[in-house]
């Protein structure tokens, strides 16, 4: 008997007609009352639980609307759904309730498959890497530009989706510091350097074409252009970084990020770059170029980028404001090759990959009025400093266990283990201590070649570095 099946309370707050369908809800959700079986009529049920007629058609006539029951005038209402279904947008269901999997996309299928986004637990803690240190940006400067950029507002027109004193601002800054070949119309602003990337793929990529990717390298790069459905070859990489695999034909587009190779931060010669550009033919074969952190290099003058050197529009150039600024700023740019700079703008607008206004207005003039220069000059001297302290308390502390690989800018290292390969398990120790880091492994495409820790070292104070490697020590 359905009745006994449910208790009506008087007094709660939730109404007769919400408990009632709530009750029915779930007792046809757990299977109690089963797929095809006829509920009492609304009098009988209404007699039953001492409430009004009324009470029970309200119910019946909801639980009709979402599906669990199918009611016809003149007719008892019958249940329509077994235990192992689920009707989406109902409301809750009782803890217990099988769901239906429901069917994804292939690229969403894969992507539990790829360790990205790195699964990191907050707050942030030695020496995980990818972080410059948010404590040394000038807050009160940005906060500054951030109202002016405010009060503004107002008076701006609607203006163009990527604003002009932003492009204008970083095409100088990009030929002056990084060799950059372009004009202002030629630089998309974006939300990240990620967007970027998923743009390039949305534009560029028809299911099954081939992509080269170093290996290992950016697990982000792969799961854009898997999205896709390119089918992604990870390349080996030597003491120049991406290799060449003479065997293969020349892939649709080729990833790399040539002036600090991600992780390993080693730096691509001309020769290699010259031999990459070679393959590449417009509209047939892309290069996208990742400079990733390319404002920080402590040991020699920058090399300029790949893109500087491309004579006949073949490169995407990719950057982001993260690394030199702050995470949270959520700014990245794309330099287009003119031939493609209409369609990506439409493409930009209609996935809708549209950085903040407010946001670009002030960056343009945090850029103008020097501020960006004088923080990234100040951040070299402190990475710098920085970087070198780290690499001295491993040699000391842990030299016999790792060797570490002194990279020429960035804000990480790669510091391999001497003996074994666990190197994950080496990283879930650490962990458990206190100490972040990133299993070399995990960064490749396929079967690791190489195994070791990824070390942030930007973000640290050189106390909280020097205890991070005496916790290191203890744990090896």
């Amino acid at each position: 008997m359905i009745a006994a099946l449910i208790d009506l309370k008087r007094a709660d707050d939730e109404g007769l007609v919400a408990q009632l369908t709530s009750q029915l809800r779930r007792l046809i959700a757990t299977g109690r009352i089963g797929k095809g079986r006829a509920l009492p009529s609304s009098r009988r049920l209404a007699n039953d639980l001492g409430v009004s007629r009324n009470t029970v058609t309200y119910a019946f006539e909801q639980l009709a609307a979402e599906g669990y029951l199918e009611a016809s005038h003149g007719r008892r209402p019958v249940a329509t759904v077994d235990s192992g279904e689920r009707i989406e947008g109902a409301g809750a269901v009782a803890s217990g309730v099988r769901f239906v999997k429901p069917q994804l996309s292939p690229w969403a299928s894969k992507l539990k498959q790829t360790d990205w986004p790195m699964s990191y637990q907050a707050p942030l803690k030695p020496l995980r890497p990818g972080h410059g240190d948010a404590r040394e940006f000038p807050n009160e400067v940005w906060a500054r530009c951030l109202r002016r950029s405010a009060l503004r507002a107002a008076k701006r027109e609607l203006g163009p989706v990527n604003r002009t004193r932003l492009r204008q601002a970083l095409a100088h800054y990009l030929a002056s510091s990084r060799g950059v070949r372009a004009t202002a119309d030629q630089i998309i602003i974006l939300p990240s350097a990620q967007a970027a990337l998923s743009l390039i793929a949305a534009v560029l990529i028809t299911p099954a074409d081939e992509v080269w990717v170093e290996d290992p390298g950016y697990p982000g790069a792969a799961a854009a252009f898997r999205a896709s459905g390119a089918r992604v070859t990870g390349m080996a990489l030597d003491e120049q970084g991406m290799q060449r695999m003479p065997r293969l034909a020349a892939p649709r587009l080729i990833f790399m990020t040539p002036s600090h190779q991600h992780p390993t931060g080693r730096l691509m010669s001309l020769a290699r770059r010259t031999e990459f550009l070679g393959l590449s033919r417009p509209g047939k074969t892309w290069i996208v170029e990742d400079d990733y952190d390319g404002e920080f290099h402590y040991d020699s003058r920058p090399v300029p980028a790949l893109q500087g050197i491309d004579a006949h529009g073949r490169v995407f150039y990719v950057g982001t404001f993260s690394k030199a600024m702050t995470s949270d700023i959520r700014l990245g740019y794309l330099v287009v090759p003119p031939a493609l700079v209409s369609t990506l703008e439409i493409a930009q607008r209609h996935i809708g990959l549209i950085a903040s206004s407010h946001i670009q207005e002030a960056l343009a003039e945090f850029i103008a009025d020097g501020h960006f220069l004088a923080h990234q000059r100040r951040m070299r001297r402190l990475y710098h400093a920085r970087r070198d302290h780290l690499v001295e308390g491993l040699q000391r502390h842990l030299g016999e266990v790792l060797s570490v690989e002194v990279p020429a800018g960035g804000i990480q290292l790669v510091a391999r283990l001497k003996r074994g390969r666990a190197d994950q398990a080496a990283v879930k120790r650490l962990i458990e201590a206190g100490v972040e880091t990133r299993a070399l492994s995990s960064l490749a495409l396929g079967r690791p070649r190489d195994h070791g820790l990824l070390l942030g070292f930007a973000a640290w104070r050189e106390s909280e570095i020097s205890a991070a490697v005496r916790t290191m020590a203890s744990c090896f």
